[in-house]
């Protein structure tokens, strides 16, 4: 085992990591300071240098590392990554039975025992996220035990690690055979291409799979949907799939055009009967209110945080306000998916923005479904902030 750095905690905070809280804050520990280099092994102790747990230093988000262990015996090194991998591709194992959906999480940070790593299949390729370069330290091992535990036809890798937090642009083909892109994948029967080569985002947000389903077999027949912050249109296939009379997807990013037509045409529809339109998204609300347009359904998917050249968007100070936008422009019995992944507040907080925006505009509503993460999203416990991704569906009653 790498030589290991003992990590003093605040009484108060022993308590909470004993019991598997696994993000290691700076306020929690008394000698911080002692911290130099990412992918150190630290060993937690209390004030009477009892022990704790055993993890690793690595700044991700609010954290300076991760807990892997709370077994004094327990080594980091490759037997765990080994032990956590093949037990996280084991509670996989109805996925990849499916072979309608051929792309799915299998390892999710903290939820599976690794915080800072997250492993998602795609038909064979697999996708290594590295979150900080402390468990990036850790690569070989982590490789070597993803190997040792299934067949694959090629590993991908993204850092997403750069002093700000960013995505490190490089080729990221890792071993295997290169992949030929676009990928074509199935999401419950539905395809969806896949670029593992070609920036930070691969063309699909896999938490939302539920969601889609839903829209698609429950929702979309004979409505006009309207899907904001659309990216590559995943909303807005499912829901032509579903037989939504139109549906309009609008997206700020100049890619999104190409992308979303893509989507489109190899599921079959032509994307000349749909509207794909790059714009900011709160100019669309605009025009549409000017123009008095109005939809069935209006999907709300913005990212947590987002600048335009007049916008900053923040999801815990201005959803409200968003939320109102959509409403104003949503029918009478129509529905509106308010969906966010900021992790800073949670599904009660969420609602209580849905109720003011309908009292303000002095509307009724109706919740009709809410989604949290899927299950091949594992959560821990302890961790309330991982489950992030908070999805109500709401009918605006007349």
């Amino acid at each position: 085992m790498k030589k290991e750095l003992n990590l003093k905690v605040k009484q108060k905070f022993v308590r909470d990591y004993k019991n598997g809280y696994p993000l290691i804050s700076k306020e929690s520990i008394i000698n911080s300071k002692d911290l130099m280099n990412e992918g150190t092994i630290i060993k937690l102790v209390d004030e009477r240098n009892l022990f704790i747990g055993r993890g690793y230093y690595g700044k991700q988000n609010k954290g300076i590392g991760w807990l892997l262990s709370l077994n004094e015996n327990e080594e980091i090194g490759s037997k765990i990554f080994e032990d956590k991998i093949r037990l996280a591709i084991n509670n996989r194992n109805q996925y990849y039975q499916n072979s309608d959906t051929t792309a799915f999480r299998v390892f999710n940070g903290e939820g599976d025992g690794i915080g800072g790593l997250i492993i998602d299949y795609f038909d064979g390729f697999y996708l290594i996220s590295w979150y900080s370069e402390g468990i990036y330290q850790f690569k070989e091992m982590i490789i070597d035990a993803l190997t040792k535990v299934v067949d694959f036809k090629g590993i991908y890798q993204k850092k997403r690690f750069d002093v700000k937090g960013q995505y490190i642009e490089e080729d990221d083909f890792v071993m295997g055979e290169r992949g030929e892109f676009p990928l074509i994948v199935k999401e419950n029967g539905v395809s969806f291409a896949i670029y593992l080569n070609d920036g930070a985002m691969v063309g699909v947000f896999l938490d939302q799979r539920e969601v889609r389903k839903l829209i698609r077999d429950k929702y979309a027949y004979g409505k006009s949907v309207l899907n904001t912050f659309s990216y590559t249109g995943a909303f807005s296939v499912f829901a032509a799939l579903g037989g939504a009379e139109k549906t309009t997807s609008v997206d700020l990013a100049n890619r999104s055009l190409n992308k979303t037509k893509e989507q489109f045409t190899i599921n079959g529809i032509d994307p000349s009967t749909q509207s794909i339109i790059v714009e900011d998204v709160f100019h669309y609300f605009k025009y549409a209110v000017k123009k008095n347009l109005t939809f069935d359904m209006v999907i709300l998917d913005p990212p947590s945080f987002a600048r335009s050249k007049k916008h900053t968007f923040s999801a815990e100070k201005d959803y409200k306000d968003l939320l109102k936008e959509a409403i104003t422009i949503t029918e009478d019995d129509g529905v509106i998916v308010a969906s966010t992944n900021c992790s800073t507040f949670g599904m009660n907080k969420f609602k209580g923005f849905i109720d003011t925006a309908f009292q303000e505009l002095e509307g009724q509503y109706k919740l009709l479904e809410e989604f949290s993460l899927p299950n091949d999203f594992r959560v821990n416990k302890q961790f309330k902030e991982g489950n992030y991704l908070k999805v109500v569906f709401i009918r605006k009653v007349k």
